[in-house]
């Protein structure tokens, strides 16, 4: 699964700067930065972060939305608290039947920029954290949904998304063996031509989604274990969170290519 990243809003005005249009950038800058939590040097989804995403209602402005989705049909607050710790990550092999993110499947999905994000890897029963990056540093798309709902006690509108995951190959494979779960994920990132079709507004979107998955991304990745991200030895969201520590016990050149 994918419930902790690294992310800056340098690495979120990635696609606004493809637009190459100077005041635009200067205007998100201004206008949406201080309205983050950026940057998120470590940032686990659970404490629902302010970040900033692009959407397919327009491609290269972004908007602030709080990781973990809140479906539009949601009315009151209670069951937004429940529910927004379930819909930090939507399986891709099911976006189009679960409730909370048919809608957003078919009508709002959106990108959302890392600089990176970690994993958990399970080793004679201890878990060991790694960060994941590019091996070209460029931040990584992650493909999202995201919903628009409306407070019902004051009327404020509140964007939301999640995190869409899919299987996890080559790399990812070895690093996510969470005994609990069926099969290894990851997030599912999108190279350069994948954001175009994650963003089309076309009508059947379901059916392209499969040509989609089958395209090869031609992201390199390239990853080291890092400090705990959980219990007493956490150390927060500091530059340094996502600087390598090395476990003797594991040998973790196998997990790169």
């Amino acid at each position: 699964m994918c419930y902790d990243v690294k992310t800056s809003l340098e690495a979120q005005l990635k696609r606004a700067k493809k637009s190459q249009d100077l005041k635009a950038i200067e205007e998100i800058v201004e206008k949406l930065g201080s309205l983050t939590d950026l940057p998120l040097h470590h940032a686990s989804g659970f404490s629902h972060p302010e970040v900033l995403v692009y959407t397919n209602e327009d491609p290269f402005y972004p908007i602030v939305a709080t990781w973990g989705l809140i479906p539009h049909w949601v009315n009151n607050v209670e069951q937004q608290k429940k529910i927004w710790n379930s819909t930090l990550n939507a399986r891709v092999e099911t976006i189009f039947d679960i409730p909370a993110f048919r809608d957003a499947a078919n009508e709002k999905r959106c990108i959302f920029y890392v600089d990176g994000f970690y994993e958990h890897h399970h080793f004679d029963n201890n878990t060991y954290p790694f960060f994941i990056q590019r091996k070209n540093n460029e931040p990584l798309a992650l493909a999202a949904l995201w919903s628009k709902w409306v407070h019902p006690e004051h009327g404020g509108i509140i964007n939301s998304f999640s995190i869409v995951t899919t299987v996890g190959n080559g790399m990812m494979a070895k690093i996510h063996n969470n005994p609990k779960l069926k099969e290894p994920r990851m997030p599912l990132m999108l190279s350069e031509d994948m954001e175009e079709q994650w963003l089309s507004s076309h009508a059947d979107f379901e059916k392209e989604l499969t040509a989609l998955l089958n395209t090869d991304n031609n992201l390199e990745l390239q990853a080291h274990t890092v400090g705990k991200l959980r219990g007493k030895n956490y150390a927060g969201n500091i530059a340094s969170i996502s600087e390598e520590v090395v476990y003797t016990e594991l040998k973790t050149e196998e997990f790169n290519f």
